[in-house]
């Protein structure tokens, strides 16, 4: 493709939802614009390809957008090139006007209690890794031959995914775009208990309704709620008709309709607790036992909305292996301000700024969880894109932009000898593991290391 040097060049380093949103939102800007997308991974996509489960396919769906974003003719992707190791930021600086960083967050949170290094004590992050195929999670192992009953702490939608998962059916899995990897310990599991633990009660449960009543459609598993648990106290009842979404009305109306129903006698369960909250992991050998939880009863904070507080009483949960589901958190890019306390690249409103409450670095912006840290669904960065591209638009109108000195960036990546993967290449490796999938029974069969994919990149270049 021929690079008009004289363009509006705007790099974007990151290849998930809110770095094609971005670009997208670029190219409806209304002045002719060069759009270089870069990722560490030969292959685009981010979350939805290495952290939208296997059997939502329906949401993986959302790609076709992406594609068409592609299409565009100032449209150039940059697979397999890590800033920091083939190009610097300041290289960057030297060929584009703006920079957008748009690389999420790949990190686990920690639950920062004893007993947290435990044979058996997993993050979640690296279960959606390792079940989707990421390059970086294909080595983890987790023992599930041996686990009966599963802890996970949290109850947001990926703890409601790694439940999932855990509980369904893995010949059904099978036919999706799952690991192979993990279809075959799925195969080996015996685990027919998966226990939730949420600091907080049933009208605060993080979970959209959707993927709690998935589990219930599952045909050998219950959903099993307690009375006491389903039990909305007063201060929360106010709120949930004050200021509560009609999504957490209707999870607590699942959530007591279950607990009146009462489990079914089927062979596996989800047991939803609420108000508890993990103090300490218990283990022997080296290996977790249990699970000790402190009961919380919630108190209104300043603004009046329910918070948990620590009731000085506590109990001990057996289990068998535990995850931790309470959230991503970013992991710093070098040279890039990072704040420590939030995870998060330094920024206000989409504006880099040196350090938390510093001057803006003229230039450099970021968008989706870098920029806001992990919350909202695949869609909620394609608002958050715009309103940084707004930014972009203002700044470049203005002039406060960089002065790059370089031409094309690509003469640099050939110079180093970085095998870059163009979008090309990308459609070619995506056809090939469609192929290879439906020659299997499957929707597709993911590559699962980066020496893997770019050994068959190479090849169908070659044809």
């Amino acid at each position: 493709m021929q690079v008009d040097n004289g363009a509006w060049r705007v790099a974007i380093v990151g290849a998930g939802p809110s770095a094609f949103y971005t670009a997208e939102a670029l190219f409806k800007a209304g002045s002719p614009v060069q759009v270089d997308m870069f990722d560490r991974l030969p292959v685009p996509f981010g979350l939805v390809r290495g952290g939208v489960a296997p059997d939502h396919q329906n949401i993986k769906a959302v790609v076709k957008v992406y594609d068409k974003i592609a299409s565009n003719p100032g449209f150039r992707f940059f697979g397999n090139v890590r800033i920091g190791r083939d190009l610097s930021v300041a290289e960057l600086a030297q060929h584009y006007h703006q920079i957008v960083y748009a690389f999420g967050c790949e990190s686990d949170q920690k639950l920062g209690v004893p007993g947290e290094d435990l044979a058996g004590v997993y993050a979640a992050t690296d279960f959606v890794g390792w079940y989707n195929g990421h390059p970086d999670h294909r080595h983890h192992t987790f023992d599930l031959a041996n686990a009966r009953t599963v802890a996970l702490v949290g109850n947001g939608n990926v703890a409601m995914d790694v439940a999932r998962i855990l509980l369904a059916d893995p010949d059904e899995l099978a036919k999706t775009d799952i690991a192979e990897h993990a279809v075959a310990v799925l195969r080996t599991s015996k685990v027919k208990e998966v226990v939730l633990l949420g600091r907080r009660g049933p009208a605060q449960a993080a979970f959209s309704p959707k993927e709690i009543e998935e589990i219930a459609e599952l045909p050998d598993v219950d959903v099993v709620v307690s009375t006491a648990d389903a039990t909305v106290d007063p201060m929360s009842a106010a709120w949930l008709e004050k200021d509560g979404a009609r999504s957490q009305q209707r999870n607590v109306k699942f959530l007591q309709e279950r607990a009146a129903h009462g489990p079914t006698g089927k062979p596996k369960a989800l047991r939803c607790r609420f108000l508890v909250g993990p103090t300490a992991l218990h283990g022997d050998g080296g290996r977790l036992q249990a699970v000790q939880v402190e009961h919380m009863t919630l108190v209104a904070d300043a603004d009046g909305t329910p918070r948990p507080k620590a009731s000085g009483n506590s109990e001990r949960v057996a289990v068998d292996l535990l995850f931790k589901a309470i959230g991503y958190r970013g992991i710093p890019l070098q040279g890039v301000p990072y704040d420590d306390k939030k995870g998060i690249v330094c920024n206000v409103d989409g504006r880099v700024v040196e350090k938390t409450g510093g001057p803006v670095r003229v230039g450099h912006y970021v968008a989706g969880w870098c920029k806001r840290g992990p919350t909202g669904l695949i869609g909620t960065n394609s608002l958050d894109a715009k309103a940084t591209v707004d930014a972009l638009k203002t700044d470049h109108a203005d002039g406060l932009r960089l002065t790059p000195t370089g031409g094309d960036i690509a003469p640099l990546l050939t110079q180093r000898k970085a095998d870059s993967v163009s979008w090309a290449d990308w459609q070619r490796l995506d056809a090939f593991e469609q192929q290879q999938g439906k020659a299997s029974g499957k929707l597709r069969q993911k590559l699962v290391s980066i020496d893997e994919m770019m050994r068959v990149v190479r090849q169908l270049r070659s044809h």
